[in-house]
């Protein structure tokens, strides 16, 4: 979800400095769509900063948040005061989406993927509890609502999957962190439509853990940023 995972997209990029080339360029070799000839061109690197710890933090903080709520924390069984938090709230969904815009300048396609949807994942989800919106007065019959939510949350399970996809074999930290969020959704898209509470504290359970692991993730990046950080947090990065 963030640069860490980029090590795929760098499949035949070489930098040149020092060696001939263009200071400060790459040369990426591509081949055409029909002779297979090779292509090469020049790309400038991006002087952006790294946005990964600002996306995971806001993925983090508003994932445990919700599921700390989910698990009944204190007696709370109403999750609207997300909503905030899920929109804007300085973190939340628009933080991430922003974080996506940064990743594509960069070329870090998973990064700029991940964080765009689930920003939108966030700010839509807040959407439904905001009673100006008037999604929820719509359904007459609760359980319809449960059964739409589960839906809603069974297709988050699925996108979450695909990004899974791209990790595995590549990242230990990524591929942990998207295997406990497709827990985490499988379990509260099926809680909606069974209405078992257990299932429900599970799916926050492994929400708090999804949420524990991105803050792991978004520290080590931030560290990593850091020339002169005290300590480094390893991420397991594999390269096949």
């Amino acid at each position: 979800m963030a640069s860490a995972a980029n090590d795929a997209e760098k499949g035949r990029v070489e930098n040149l400095t020092g060696n001939g080339g263009t200071r400060g360029s790459t040369d990426i070799e591509e081949y055409g769509p029909r002779s297979g000839d090779p292509v090469s061109y020049q790309r400038y690197p991006s002087h952006i900063a790294n946005p990964g710890p600002m996306g995971l933090f806001s993925f983090a903080s508003t994932t445990f948040i919700l599921s700390m709520y989910n698990v009944g924390t204190r007696g709370i069984s109403h999750p609207n005061v997300v909503v905030g938090m899920a929109i804007f709230a300085g973190l939340g969904g628009l933080t991430q989406f922003i974080a996506g815009m940064w990743e594509f300048p960069r070329g870090n396609v998973f990064g700029a993927t991940a964080f765009a949807s689930y920003g939108s994942f966030w700010m839509s989800y807040a959407t439904i509890f905001i009673p100006g919106s008037g999604i929820m007065a719509a359904f007459n019959n609760p359980q319809e609502l449960n059964n739409a939510v589960g839906i809603y949350l069974i297709s988050w399970f699925m996108i979450t999957v695909f990004f899974l996809l791209a990790v595995l074999r590549r990242n230990v930290a990524f591929t942990v962190l998207l295997s406990a969020l497709s827990v985490a959704l499988l379990l509260l898209a099926v809680a909606e439509w069974n209405g078992m509470e257990q299932l429900q504290k599970g799916g926050g359970v492994f929400g708090i853990i999804t949420g524990l692991i991105a803050f792991y993730i978004g520290v080590s990046e931030l560290l990593r940023a850091e020339p002169r950080a005290v300590a480094r947090l390893p991420l397991g990065l594999l390269h096949t």
